[in-house]
């Protein structure tokens, strides 16, 4: 099952927020910052990603429903699911 990029722009655009926050964690790191900061900027960024792989996994089951896509059984697609679990 392909993807429509112009349906999961809000998805990529969290992605790309998702980088800029991960390299603010690099950053914390190396200047020494505070660990509580550090972690709860890292809890952020995993929040994140996780949406966006939610996200993801929606856009696609609805494709699969609304264009009735055979490559993909139920079996593959929840173990998609419970990959972000």
């Amino acid at each position: 099952m392909e993807l429509n990029p112009t349906e999961l722009t809000p998805v990529i655009n969290r992605l790309k927020r998702a980088q800029g926050q991960l390299a603010a964690v690099t950053r914390m790191l190396e200047e020494g910052r505070d660990c509580k900061d550090v972690v709860t900027q890292l809890a952020a960024v995993s929040k994140a990603l996780d949406r966006a792989g939610f996200a993801i996994i929606a856009t696609g089951l609805e494709q699969c429903i609304v264009q009735k896509d055979e490559t993909m059984d139920r079996k593959e697609l929840e173990k998609l699911f419970l990959s972000l679990a």
